[in-house]
């Protein structure tokens, strides 16, 4: 069995060797000391696709530490999801890899995370993003029930129906 067996969705001309030349080219080092990798999307700080349809830090296991053993994940001892440095991938159980992730202690609009008191972890929705969210929902209900009662409106209503059912409300 080769190394890179373990490795699905990686592109069949790769060889340990190019797929090692492959992933350090598209990698950056950060002054953290991991080295970020730069995969086929735009988004940053995610897990990355490379070399095909391969996660990158699957690969760079692979290529770098050893080979994949069934049942095991490579795991992030940096949490940085975009991180290829060998020294920072280790292979764990699926419990394990779940139990090490780092959670941020504010929401993405940096609003402070609240504790579960049932799970001791950080809750999932931020309240503060989860009110202004249904703020913003009552404020366009309301304007569309507001412009639904104007004479385009019914007008307009009238024509969906038309539209979906194929026939006159009026009759």
């Amino acid at each position: 069995m080769g190394v890179l067996d373990g490795v699905t969705g990686l592109s069949r001309h790769f060889t340990p060797e190019s797929l090692a030349e492959h992933l350090l080219s598209r990698a950056t080092p950060n002054p953290d000391g991991c080295l970020i990798v730069r995969g086929y999307g735009s988004q940053r700080g995610v897990h990355q696709k490379i070399a095909g349809r391969a996660w990158a830090h699957i690969a760079a296991y692979a290529v770098f530490v050893g080979p994949l053993e069934p049942g095991l994940q490579v795991d992030h001892t940096c949490g940085v999801k975009d991180c290829i440095e060998p020294t920072h991938l280790r292979l764990a159980t699926h419990a394990e890899n779940c139990r090490s992730r780092t959670q941020p202690d504010t929401c993405r609009n940096g609003h402070p995370r609240e504790v579960n008191p049932a799970t001791g972890r950080y809750r999932r929705v931020c309240r503060a993003c989860n009110a202004d969210a249904q703020r913003r929902w009552r404020v366009r209900e309301a304007e569309e029930r507001r412009l639904s009662q104007t004479p385009e409106g019914i007008a307009a209503a009238v024509e969906r129906y038309r539209s979906v059912s194929g026939r006159d409300p009026g009759r």
